[in-house]
């Protein structure tokens, strides 16, 4: 006895909604890689749940890009607006200066230049002619920083050590001074003599009484 028919309506079950979701997703995944290989079929899906998150399919074969590509030739349909047109026009040509740089590189480097004509040399001559004349002066502008940032620094170390030398002149005059006034008051010490200072008098009988 088959199953009853299943009436095609949102499910209100938050749970049941999910459970159904997971199931049928999956299926439809898997029809998906079964026409792809059954039927050598370009395939492309691309699922949204309710909550936002995304599952995706696309058969080996090829790339959604490609596909919708091919869609957007097939339908005549605008799946981009001027906007997005112009900016992949942007990033084309922004890939191909990209890859002319890359070749002028390999040929400013010698490399890929068998295939080269005179006229083609002689640019390639002139651009190397130009780059070393101006990496020359740049070193010659190094040259003459480097040389005055030292002599800067020579003015300053001359500078240093004229103040270090005046500090150590002024500390040894002061050490002197102290030393003089020092052995000055030893010597003053020792010259005192008391009797020197005793007073003599001068009557004659005041000097037998004594």
């Amino acid at each position: 006895m088959g199953r009853g028919k299943i009436e095609i309506k949102r499910i209100e079950n938050s749970s049941n909604r999910q459970v159904t979701y997971s199931k049928r997703r999956n299926g439809i995944m898997k029809k998906a890689k079964e026409i792809t290989v059954l039927c050598d079929a370009h395939v492309s899906l691309v699922v949204f749940a309710s909550s936002g998150k995304m599952h995706e399919y696309c058969s080996p074969s090829t790339t959604l890009i490609d596909i919708l590509d091919r869609y957007h030739k097939q339908s005549g349909k605008r799946l981009w607006d001027a906007k997005h047109e112009n900016l992949s026009n942007e990033l084309d040509r922004i890939r191909k200066e990209n890859d002319n740089m890359q070749i002028e590189l390999r040929h400013l480097k010698g490399e890929d230049i068998s295939s080269l004509g005179h006229k083609e040399l002689m640019t390639i001559e002139n651009a190397l002619d130009i780059g070393l004349a101006s990496i020359r002066n740049k070193q010659v502008e190094l040259y003459k920083m480097v040389k005055k940032n030292q002599r800067i620094l020579e003015e300053e170390n001359k500078h240093l050590n004229y103040i270090m030398q005046h500090q150590q002149g002024m500390a040894m005059a002061a050490g002197n001074a102290r030393e003089v006034e020092g052995g000055y008051q030893q010597r003053a010490v020792r010259d005192y003599n008391p009797q020197a200072f005793r007073l003599q008098p001068f009557h004659p009988n005041l000097q037998e009484r004594i």
